[in-house]
């Protein structure tokens, strides 16, 4: 049997119920309906994927796999109204908002003997304040499912109560929970408060209940710009902070170089936690993006690197009617 030391294991494992509350994605701008229900169809219909590979080279570390399918519910399938310029020559919010947008998103998580699986389903809509400005409001639904392997576990202290009951069963937990989020969008801007985990658990329960008392309410702030410098060369700028009852709050953000619509490069920071290198290619309707984490100070326990991959493919292909547009299709 694989011994683990109970005590570090649970340390990451609370980081676990923190990996719970405090998901943590290099390429967070590509999953900001994940984090606000409000900002699903953001970028209109689009299929994502992730695959992260935390500590790479450490035994049994966290790997993480994400999918999700946003759907711009008046568009989809409607070949007739592809993303455009408007007879003004401007964007309009409208063209890259989904008035009405479903989301679904799965989530699998496994760091040693402890696994997560969860599954959301949200709902955003929107409505123009002006010829630029839209508020945007949803919600979501999600399901998460952990289960921890007692018969791999040993802890530092014999007869520790707290853990004792956790050795050699198969502890299962099922937790229920609603996220409710509002956003202000433009074009080239974003602005979005989310409150995750409302009911904090108790929308509904299966399981034991050794993970009650890490479930918490969550506040979350999303913010993106990004402008043109040149005809080819753009940037973005996107931020995210994470706040709640049980850990310190995080803030991460995140700078990339975007040149042609097609390729860009950046950089990004999270509080206290990590550094991290990006890049990515965008080909009309398919994206590829590769980020490079290293730890930094209260992650640096274990100072191993992490690897992130995100394949995206949009169902709408962006069309300028024979015109070449300066809008940029990247966050």
């Amino acid at each position: 049997m694989r011994r683990y030391i109970l005590w570090g294991c649970l340390l990451l494992l609370m980081g676990g119920a923190q990996a719970q509350n405090r998901k943590q994605l290099a390429n967070f701008t590509q999953y900001k309906h994940y984090f606000n229900p409000s900002l699903t169809g953001h970028e209109g219909s689009v299929l994502r994927s992730i695959y992260r590979n935390q500590w790479t080279g450490f035994e049994d570390a966290p790997k993480t796999i994400m999918a999700s399918a946003e759907l711009d519910l008046l568009r989809l399938g409607d070949s007739n109204k592809p993303f455009s310029n408007n007879q003004g020559g401007r964007e309009a919010a409208d063209d890259i908002n989904a008035k009405h947008g479903l989301g679904l998103t799965l989530f699998h998580d496994q760091f040693g003997p402890a696994k997560e699986t969860q599954a959301l389903v949200s709902y955003g809509a929107g409505v123009r304040l002006s010829e630029s400005l839209s508020l945007r409001w949803g919600a979501g639904v999600h399901y998460t499912f952990h289960r921890l392997d007692g018969n791999s576990l040993t802890i530092d202290q014999k007869n520790d109560p707290r853990f004792s009951n956790m050795l050699g069963d198969n502890n299962r937990s099922g937790r229920a929970d609603i996220d409710l989020g509002l956003s202000l969008t433009t074009a080239n801007f974003y602005l979005g408060y989310s409150l995750m985990d409302a009911t904090e658990g108790k929308l509904a329960s299966t399981g034991s209940d050794y993970l009650d008392d890490t479930y918490a309410r969550r506040h979350v702030v999303q913010a993106g710009y990004r402008a043109s410098i040149t005809e080819l060369l753009s940037f973005t700028l996107n931020g995210i902070y994470q706040d709640d009852a049980n850990y310190n709050s995080t803030l991460e953000g995140q700078v990339k170089a975007v040149y042609d619509n097609k390729f860009w490069v950046g950089g990004g920071y999270r509080n206290d936690l990590a550094y991290s290198l990006a890049a990515g290619l965008r080909l009309n309707q398919l994206a590829i993006g590769y980020a490079y984490e290293t730890p930094i100070q209260d992650a640096k326990a274990i100072n191993k690197s992490t690897n992130e991959v995100t394949l995206g493919y949009y169902l709408t292909p962006y069309k300028t009617n024979g015109r070449k547009s300066r809008r940029l299709l990247i966050w």
